[in-house]
């Protein structure tokens, strides 16, 4: 019964973890390039946002803005994406939110705009994405599929032993 019982805790943990992980590996709204000279373009996209439930809403608030930025856009990976010119920013990091159509938060990204020449045009990567406090559930699918692969491992190697054990 107490093997059964190991395997059941273990089998919770294994899918626990294998909900949470992907989940928050994939970065909910992203900027790219992360790094644009003033004069630049810069894509909005959010996956986390569904087209069908209304627009997702880019919120770009930094140095010297303030703005929303409404998209009705389907991005090539699903999800929703706009277009951001910044002609007429302000050196500096700006932060984009994003609100979907249903009112649920899309995530977050930044993005910093640069002195003309500073960065080559197409060589910076996205930037960085996520909803906050995904590093918490990444952690916690972590421990959660770690302590299912210890409990199924131990439970297999106590049942070798009692196996052995009876042989004997």
């Amino acid at each position: 019964m107490k093997a059964q019982r190991s395997f059941g805790s273990a089998a919770v943990g294994v899918g626990l973890g294998a909900l949470l992980l992907p989940a928050a590996a994939l970065a909910d709204t992203t900027v790219s390039p992360a790094t644009t000279p003033v004069g630049g373009t810069v894509v909005l996209t959010t996956t986390e946002c569904n087209p069908a439930t209304g627009d997702a809403l880019f919120h770009v608030t930094g140095p010297d803005r303030d703005e929303n930025i409404r998209s009705t856009t389907a991005a090539a990976g699903g999800g929703l994406s706009a277009e951001l010119f910044t002609a007429g920013f302000t050196l500096g990091t700006y932060t984009v939110t994003t609100t979907c159509g249903d009112g649920s938060s899309g995530g977050s990204a930044t993005f910093t705009v640069t002195a003309i020449g500073a960065t080559p045009i197409g060589g910076a990567p996205a930037g960085a994405g996520g909803k906050d406090g995904d590093t918490g559930v990444l952690l916690a699918g972590g421990a959660l599929a770690a302590a299912a692969v210890a409990g199924g491992t131990y439970v297999l190697v106590r049942r070798r032993r009692r196996g052995a054990t009876s042989a004997a």
